[in-house]
């Protein structure tokens, strides 16, 4: 399916997005990878990339807010994949503005390209963040949407600009709503990483809450569902849970990491890197039953596995992660 298929990956620099760019060059995709313009020059997690690979994409730098940067790259396309956005939902609550501008009108900007153009199909990345805390467990699709946080507000949001390009104009649109992904890359934004490093460079681990429960997959499994996202006839207009359906609180996966790092350290919870009480997702569990029947997606990668890989990253780059602050 992907051979010489013509794909931009719009927020490709970042975590997920470096892995599916990767997985689309190996599968002989034509990319495109969208990455945020800075002076620097800098591609993000596309510098995780072999010469190869980086070598073979195209380099679209930007900003997603300028639809008509964003036309330029979409002009053309085959599939647009589109991962870009402002994700840290601390800092949400310090700027919601440019969550809105960035996740919404950067949606609309995409989907508006689409519209205008050729192109057969739009995945829209949504997040397991906009069901907030589960009113009913396994969380499928239908599950009433909840605006917890700024961030969360602005995902549900660009899923509606989504759903009403497709039933207003038609436009070939998908929404994956992953639930909280993991693995090589990720930034000491998310809990996962945060514990490891600290582990690594510190006597006590510093979170937050560590009650709420995540249901965790691991990255290339999060990029296998992209893909058949993508390449899938039949289901535009759809919006599809990507998850594991088993669920673990902070604190589990703190003392599994450290169990299987070989060391015994304390888990603190600090008052500064808790969310406010009434933003807190207390719990996410996926039911995944969409994902398997319209994708053939079942996740492959164990836990424990996904950890282990997730800690040999983390202690072979020890300068991409800063455990002397709070990262937002």
């Amino acid at each position: 399916m992907w051979r010489n298929k013509k794909v931009v990956v719009t927020g490709a620099g970042g975590f997920i997005g470096s892995h599916l760019t990767d997985a689309l060059v190996r599968a002989g995709a034509d990319v495109t990878a969208m990455i945020r313009y800075t002076s620097s020059a800098r591609l993000g997690n596309l510098e995780f990339l072999t010469d190869d690979v980086r070598g073979a994409l195209r380099i679209a730098a930007g900003n997603i807010e300028d639809s008509d940067f964003t036309y330029r790259a979409l002009e053309g396309q085959d599939v647009v994949l589109h991962l870009a956005a402002l994700i840290a939902i601390p800092y949400s609550y310090e700027a919601p503005r440019s969550y809105v501008r960035t996740n919404v009108e950067g949606t609309l900007n995409v989907l508006e390209a689409a519209r205008r153009g050729s192109i057969g199909r739009v995945v829209h990345t949504s997040t397991s963040e906009v069901y907030g805390t589960a009113m009913r467990v396994p969380i499928d699709e239908t599950h009433p949407l909840q605006g917890q946080s700024p961030y969360s507000a602005s995902k549900i949001g660009a899923d509606k600009i989504a759903e009403s390009y497709y039933r207003s104009f038609g436009t070939p649109v998908v929404t994956l709503r992953p639930f909280n992904t993991y693995g090589p890359r990720q930034s000491a934004r998310a809990f996962i990483p945060t514990i490891i490093s600290q582990a690594a460079a510190r006597d006590e681990i510093r979170l937050g809450s560590l009650t709420p429960e995540r249901d965790m997959t691991f990255v290339t499994d999060t990029v296998r569902g992209f893909m058949a996202a993508g390449a899938m006839e039949g289901i535009d207009g759809t919006t599809i849970n990507l998850g594991t359906g088993e669920t673990f609180t902070v604190g589990w996966f703190a003392a599994r990491i450290l169990a299987l790092m070989g060391l015994d350290k304390p888990i603190v919870s600090e008052e500064a890197r808790m969310r406010p009480e009434q933003s807190e997702v207390l719990k996410l569990v996926s039911d995944n039953g969409l994902a398997r029947r319209t994708l053939d997606w079942t996740p492959q990668v164990d836990l424990d596995e996904g950890l282990r890989l997730m800690i040999d990253f983390v202690l072979a780059n020890p300068g991409f992660y800063r455990t002397d602050r709070y990262v937002t």
